[in-house]
């Protein structure tokens, strides 16, 4: 018998406990930085070397970072169901916990790109990019992050993702902000969903959709013994 089709949607909060900061949380703020004068591409063009910085701090942040025990249980799930994970996160816990099927929604801090080229990636194993590291067609490497204000190419495979779902569950990210919420009307009413977040939220237009109000970590062990009652 196959494997029912389990779709993880995770997003800073899962993050956050592994001890990653989140803009969101500091009032607009990321690290003392406004988002506009570090992710965007306006800030690229104007201060390249400050957006090279700070994301090579991020780098760093990740590089020290470890996944915590909700990243080991999304990937220990994997043994009871076909398990997809969609991601906000930038940061590469998932892999590093074991999920083999990861989509980053907004890019991945531990890959480069070209700045003429968005097909040519390269994985980075260091936690710098240098001013004067170019690609092969000679122009700077950029970090292989999706920026405010540009397109999310991958929106349209977490589509997909979603369309497919037995079961739903979203991970330290609330319901009431795109792309959460426009996930969600991808996935048939009849999927059975949970939605792990301390936060407090209108949920009442969610079919079928069980709120546990935890932190990531602690959660977990209540997702636990739901999903083992549909597995």
């Amino acid at each position: 018998m196959s494997k029912k089709r389990l779709v993880i949607f995770t997003g800073a909060g899962i993050s956050a406990e592994s001890g990653l900061k989140t803009f969101r949380d500091q009032g607009g703020l990321w690290e003392q930085y406004r988002i506009e004068d570090v992710a965007t591409f306006e800030a690229w063009a104007n201060n390249t070397p400050l957006v090279l910085d700070f994301y090579n701090q991020r780098r760093k942040q990740v590089m020290e970072a470890k996944p915590n025990a909700a990243h080991k249980f999304i990937a220990d799930l994997q043994k009871d169901f076909d398990v997809s994970v969609i991601t906000q996160n930038i940061d590469d816990l998932h892999e590093r916990a074991g999920s083999k099927k990861v989509l980053h929604l907004h890019g991945e801090i531990m890959k480069v790109r070209s700045s003429v080229d968005e097909k040519l990636i390269y994985p980075l194993k260091k936690w710098e990019i240098k001013l004067g590291e170019f690609c092969e067609k000679g122009s700077q490497l950029r970090p292989h992050i999706v920026w405010f204000g540009e397109m999310v190419p991958e929106m349209e495979n977490a589509y997909m993702i979603a369309e497919k779902a037995d079961l739903f569950v979203v991970v330290g990210t609330s319901l009431n902000v795109y792309p959460a919420a426009g996930l969600l009307n991808y996935v048939n009413h009849n999927v059975p969903k949970w939605l792990v977040d301390p936060g407090e939220f209108n949920l009442d237009y969610i079919r079928n959709l069980h709120h546990i109000k935890q932190t990531a970590v602690n959660g977990v062990e209540e997702l636990k013994k739901e999903l083992s009652k549909n597995h």
